[in-house]
């Protein structure tokens, strides 16, 4: 193995995330929606699995991450959550559980950690959802806050350019990672954000800082498994990496099956009873 890989099999809690940042040990972070995959992610050593919103794009086909319901998220985190040993599991609440209704969200949230098992849940914003943030950390629920760009608010954005590059927008995102430190949240997602800013960010939080499109200076970095993975070949941003061509790979695959059908070479003498 590795030695950039953990050798450490314990569970990975929210405290160990944050003796990770307290060491500087950076945190990895990847999504995963069902059993199969997260069992591969998992036994890699992955840190941190999200089972996110973004199934609405990638496993559904819908343009946005709106879509997707609250039975949808739990469906995908049982899948997860019965694969996965180690890695702490993230659920995001999707659009329309929380937002402005602070009861609902608590109800929201629990029905996540009954029915899934997961670990904890995310949510996106700041101030404006405080209400439901408290509720919600009240009952004993472990939250990972997310800003910049929040794909939750697209239809206001009306863009997935960079957020926070204006100044006053800058210290909103500034002021609103504070309060979620100070509210209780563990953890914080910073998206598509300029590098400076997430950097000062994380130096001035004690809790971790997750990035995504948000440069080096954090304490870890997540992204979408399917873009990760060349899957998906529709998305190519600039912090994108892709650690490998699956798309490619498995057409190839794909044809030489069909092919093998058609010729008559499938099944072969050996693959018989």
């Amino acid at each position: 193995m590795s030695v950039a890989v953990s050798e450490d099999n314990r569970k990975v809690t929210t405290h160990r995330l944050f003796e990770m940042k307290q060491r500087g040990e950076k945190i990895s972070m990847l999504t995963a929606y069902d059993y199969s995959m997260a069992q591969i992610i998992d036994r890699a050593g992955m840190d941190v699995i999200l089972v996110g919103d973004s199934a609405s794009n990638v496993m559904a086909g819908n343009v946005t991450t709106l879509p997707i319901t609250l039975d949808q998220m739990i469906y995908h985190g049982k899948s997860v959550m019965k694969a996965v040993k180690r890695a702490l599991v993230v659920v995001d609440l999707p659009f329309g559980t929380y937002q402005g209704n602070s009861k609902e969200a608590l109800a929201s949230a629990i029905r996540v950690m009954k029915e899934t098992h997961a670990d904890c849940i995310k949510m996106e914003g700041g101030s404006e959802i405080k209400e439901s943030i408290q509720r919600i950390l009240c009952a004993g629920i472990p939250i990972m806050g997310h800003l910049g760009l929040t794909p939750q608010s697209i239809n206001k954005f009306g863009t997935y350019a960079v957020r926070a590059r204006e100044e006053e927008e800058a210290r909103k995102l500034l002021e609103d990672a504070h309060l979620l430190e100070e509210w209780g949240c563990f953890a914080l997602v910073l998206e598509k954000i300029p590098a400076a800013l997430a950097s000062q960010v994380a130096s001035e939080l004690k809790i971790p800082v997750i990035g995504i499109g948000a440069g080096g200076g954090v304490d870890g970095q997540v992204l979408v498994m399917h873009d990760m993975l060349g899957i998906n070949q529709n998305f190519s941003p600039r912090f994108l990496r892709r650690y490998a061509n699956l798309h490619e790979e498995m057409t190839k695959a794909l044809h030489a099956y069909i092919e093998d059908v058609k010729a008559g070479d499938f099944p072969n003498e050996n693959e018989r009873y």
